[in-house]
C-alpha cells in the first residue's frame, strides 16, 4: 500500500480548446505532510484543489486519495477528505455547540460517532464555555477554530485548507497554524493548503509547490527552495520563479 494520502498524477482541467486553467499538474502528500500549493491570482491553485475535492471534474490525468481515484471512485474521496474554503462561513444565529452537532449529524453514520465528532471538535476549537454564545457574536478568530475544528472532526485523512488564516489578525493566525501543525504531528493528518502568505507557509508546511499559468513549476521544502534560488525567504523564490514564468 503507498504511503502517499494523495498522488496527483498529470491533472489537468481545460475550459476552451488549447487553454488550461491547470495543466500535467503532479504531486503527491504523505501521510502526516502539510503540503502548501502557492501561486499568484489565477495561477490555478483553486482549479487544482477543486479537482482534487470533487468538485470540478478534471479533463486529463487523474488524483487518488487514500487509494480511491477521484474520477471512478468520488464518493470514496470525499469520504476520506473535508475541504474549507476560504469563503466558507457558519450559521450565525445557531450556538457554536449546536452548529458542532448540526454538522456532526450530518457527516457521521451513527449518533454515537456524532457524539465523539462533537467531543473532538470542542477539545479542538478551545472556545470553551463562548460554544453555548451565538456565533453572531463571534470574532472572525473565533468563527475560524469553529470551521477547521468541524473540518477535522472526522479525522479525514486529508484536509483541504484554501487560506485558512485570512482576514485574521497575528495572534489568532497563529493559533489556526499551530492547530494545523498538532494535527499533523499527533494524529498523522495530512493537509492541502493554499495561501498568500509566505510567512504562514515557511511556517507551517512541510513542502512546498509553485504554480504559475497553470504549471507546477518546482516543488521542495521552503528550506531547499531558498537555498535553490539564493534566496532569503520563501517571498523572494515566488517573486522570482513567477516572473521568471511570465517572461518564458
Amino acid at each position: 500500500m503507498s504511503e502517499n494520502v494523495l498522488e496527483v498524477k498529470g491533472l489537468s482541467k481545460m475550459y476552451k480548446k488549447g487553454v488550461y486553467a491547470a495543466h500535467d499538474v503532479t504531486f503527491n502528500i504523505k501521510k502526516g505532510e502539510i503540503f502548501a500549493l502557492i501561486g499568484p491570482n489565477g495561477a490555478g491553485k483553486t482549479t487544482t484543489i477543486r479537482m482534487i475535492s470533487t468538485l470540478l471534474t478534471a479533463t486529463e490525468g487523474d488524483a487518488v486519495v487514500a487509494g480511491h481515484s477521484i474520477l471512478t471512485d468520488a464518493a470514496k474521496v470525499r469520504e476520506n477528505i473535508t475541504y474549507l474554503p476560504d469563503e466558507a462561513g457558519a450559521y450565525k444565529t445557531m450556538k457554536g455547540i449546536d452548529y458542532l452537532d448540526f454538522m456532526a449529524k450530518l457527516y457521521a453514520p451513527d449518533k454515537n460517532h456524532a457524539k465523539e465528532y462533537v467531543e473532538r471538535a470542542k477539545e479542538i476549537c478551545g472556545l470553551g464555555d463562548r460554544l453555548f454564545d451565538k456565533i453572531e457574536s463571534y470574532s472572525r478568530g473565533m468563527i475560524r477554530k469553529l470551521l477547521l475544528s468541524r473540518a477535522v472532526m472526522s479525522r479525514p485523512a486529508l484536509a483541504i485548507l484554501d487560506e485558512p488564516t485570512s482576514g485574521l489578525d497575528i495572534l489568532n493566525a497563529l493559533e489556526i497554524r499551530r492547530m494545523i501543525k498538532k494535527l499533523a504531528a499527533d494524529e498523522g493528518m495530512s493537509f492541502l493548503l493554499s495561501s498568500h502568505n509566505m510567512l504562514e507557509i515557511e511556517f507551517v508546511s512541510d513542502r512546498v509547490g509553485i504554480i504559475a499559468k497553470g504549471n507546477l513549476l518546482e516543488i521542495g521544502t521552503p528550506e531547499e527552495l531558498k537555498a535553490k534560488h539564493n534566496a532569503k525567504n520563501l517571498e523572494e523564490v515566488f517573486e522570482g520563479m513567477v516572473k521568471n514564468s511570465e517572461i518564458c
